[in-house]
């Protein structure tokens, strides 16, 4: 008995012995056993961390939840809160403040204070109650003026309801100022209009609109709007003088200006060379050749196309006031006007960067939201990059104030290549026009817009 025991076990032994991978399958990894064990401890000893966890999950599946509610409550609630006035704010918060102390201290005169006050808020929701059914159009004239022009416009009423109307109030913004229009009792269909006229003594874009429908309590506790249009852009734009004649004669030439470049095809006659292998036959001047007995060929000067160039500072800190500032706008507007309307190619510039100029319209809309500002960059550093942003001008304005010095002119004239001419005005209020020179600049002194042809006639002359 005890044999056959002991031979069983011998052979088992000799199985497990035989087969290694069983024997490795059945022994505990050390790097298993370690990590279970760290498993283990960690969730042992750091429960806080599946607390925080759990919790973080937990505010994760809440957040969407959260942001429904809160757009909700904006959604339904906004309009509610927009409602009331500051005003009313004040007289809620006294009137909350007055219940609690009421309630708290047994004080009977808080007590009817507050209840006072809530009756004027129950009554001021009635005068803000009930719907308007309106048709209401803004019509501007002329979305476009100059400054000192009449912007005028109509608002337009008509009951679009089957039952008439109670008297109203419409407000209408324009810029900062508000006006406000009365509307009498309205039938069905019957319609209701009013002019007004907007003032234009600056250059500005003003904001006409939305109109808006009021209705509100004696208290102005309560202020409930509709809005019944959308808001229009008034452009104001600077004055501006028409130049004719000889007033920009120096961009007249319809051949452009001649540099000193040689070529041998172009528009402007330079002189007669002998011929060279590889010209071209058609610039052979025959006649010239039948007198001295070898081919002679045309030289030409490569011409530049005219190309006007305004650099316009908005440095502030180079003006003695407003009006010389808006003058040098104005100048800077008329001297762009006429280059587009000649079709000539125009770059106008500033500290802030370069003006539409495709059309007039984009450069006059432009040029009412210039601003000016006391900034770092003078007129020289404009000159600079007026002359690396148009390298072909062919003609460069320097618009500058009077408190820009000869030596910054002189140093703005030469920041341009050679070969463009450079023509400054300065614009100084009640100033007789007058001519300078400096170098190859010319100094013009403008103090009136009217003036600015009389000025430029003197320049190309």
């Amino acid at each position: 008995m005890a044999t056959n025991t002991e031979t069983a076990e011998k052979s088992a032994s000799r199985r497990r012995a035989a087969d290694p991978a069983r024997r490795r399958a059945s022994q505990p990894s050390p790097e298993r056993t370690g990590r279970q064990k760290r498993t283990a401890s960690s969730s042992r000893l750091h429960p806080r961390s599946l607390t925080r966890e759990a919790w973080q999950l937990a505010r994760d599946a809440g957040a969407p939840v959260a942001s429904r509610i809160l757009d909700g409550l904006r959604k339904y609630c906004g309009p509610v809160v927009g409602v009331v006035s500051p005003l009313g704010w004040i007289i809620a918060a006294t009137v909350t403040a007055l219940w609690i102390l009421g309630s708290v201290f047994d004080w009977r005169e808080a007590l009817v204070a507050a209840l006072l006050g809530t009756v004027l808020f129950l009554l001021a929701v009635g005068f803000i109650l009930g719907r308007s059914s309106y048709a209401v159009e803004l019509d501007l004239t002329r979305t476009r003026v100059a400054v000192g022009d009449r912007a005028v416009g109509s608002v337009a009423v008509s009951n679009t309801s089957a039952k008439a109307l109670l008297p109203a109030s419409l407000e209408l913004p324009v810029g900062a100022a508000t006006a406000i229009f009365h509307l009498p009792r309205l039938k069905p269909n019957q319609q209701h209009e009013d002019l007004f006229t907007i003032p234009t003594q600056r250059r500005a874009v003003i904001v006409v609109g939305p109109v808006r429908s009021v209705r509100a309590d004696p208290l102005s506790l309560l202020r409930r709007q509709v809005f019944w249009t959308e808001p229009t852009d008034l452009y104001v734009h600077p004055r501006t003088v028409a130049l004719v004649g000889s007033a920009a004669g120096f961009i007249k030439d319809l051949e452009g200006l001649p540099t000193k470049d040689l070529s041998s095809a172009d528009v402007s006659f330079h002189a007669l060379r002998d011929y060279v292998p590889g010209d071209d036959r058609r610039h052979i001047h025959w006649k010239t050749t039948a007198r001295t007995g070898q081919l002679m060929v045309r030289q030409f000067e490569e011409t530049r196309r005219s190309h006007l160039a305004v650099a316009l500072s908005t440095n502030t800190s180079e003006y003695a006031s407003d009006a010389e500032f808006e003058l040098g706008v104005s100048v800077a507007g008329s001297i762009g006007l006429q280059a587009i309307r000649e079709q000539r190619n125009l770059s106008v510039l500033t500290q802030d960067g370069p003006v539409r100029s495709e059309t007039g319209r984009n450069l006059l809309d432009d040029m009412t939201r210039i601003e000016g500002r006391n900034r770092r960059l003078t007129a020289v550093d404009l000159a600079r990059t007026t002359a690396d942003s148009v390298p072909n001008a062919s003609v460069v304005f320097f618009v500058v104030g009077p408190h820009v010095t000869p030596s910054q002119l002189r140093s703005a004239a030469a920041s341009v290549p050679p070969g463009i001419r450079c023509i400054a005005i300065r614009c100084v209020s009640d100033q007789d026009p007058g001519r300078a020179t400096i170098g190859d600049l010319t100094v013009l002194t403008l103090g009136n817009l009217s003036d600015l042809a009389l000025i430029l006639r003197k320049a190309a002359a």
